[in-house]
């Protein structure tokens, strides 16, 4: 019996690498088919893929994106927000260690992801936004797509409540907002890098809140 489940083992083996190998085959076949046309044509598309990526990134490079910058005050919260698809936002005050943890992070997310906008704001100097945004609890962040907030980060819960938490960890929460384009597993942070005590709270993409300017905090977190 035990020679049977072997043979059977062996049997998928073989056809697993017969199917990869005709694949290969056929790629080959494609490439030794294709004429000098083929490939200035198959190289004007990368050019062209190319360019139009690089042109993408210097209009965003040109709307401030791929720097954390502070905003003097409310008003320019919403010129910022309105010309960019992704933002985050960090409304933070001084007072507040935890702010200046959140500070070394996004900092160095924002120059990895150019595609999204990485912006800060005194609350002391936005009431009229706070309490708009009904931000009660310092950090927090605003995760915003086409200038509408669609989920917040409050405090550090969602970031194994911790004030070590990694950078990664931080990119894995931005990216169940979908806010950044992660390249990750969104089903579980990437918790390898954590101390063993922190605890995580589970994240479901698909019940990020879009309610407008909303959260449920209702205490400050100093």
């Amino acid at each position: 019996m035990a020679s049977d489940g072997i043979d059977h083992i062996t049997k998928v083996l073989v056809q697993s690498a017969k199917l990869v190998e005709d694949k290969v085959d056929a790629e080959l076949t494609k490439l030794s088919e294709m004429d000098e046309d083929d490939f200035e044509r198959m190289r004007e598309r990368r050019l062209e893929a190319l360019k139009k990526a690089q042109k993408q990134k210097q209009e965003w490079l040109s709307k401030g994106h791929g720097e954390y910058r502070e905003i003097p005050s409310e008003k320019e919260f919403f010129s910022e927000v309105k010309e960019s698809k992704n933002v985050v936002c960090h409304f933070y005050k001084n007072s507040t260690f935890r702010c200046k943890i959140l500070d070394k992070h996004l900092a160095i997310l924002a120059k990895k992801h150019v595609e999204t906008k990485f912006i800060k704001l005194n609350v002391e100097k936005a009431p009229f936004l706070t309490e708009r945004l009904r931000i009660k609890i310092i950090p927090t962040l605003a995760l915003l797509i086409d200038g509408k907030s669609k989920d917040y980060v409050v405090g550090f819960t969602d970031l194994g409540n911790t004030d070590e938490f990694s950078t990664e960890v931080l990119e894995w929460r931005l990216g169940c907002a979908s806010v950044i384009n992660y390249s990750g597993n969104l089903m579980e942070p990437p918790t390898a890098t954590q101390k063993s005590h922190s605890k995580f709270t589970k994240v479901e993409k698909k019940t990020i809140r879009g309610r407008g300017y909303d959260t449920d905090s209702d205490e400050e977190e100093d």
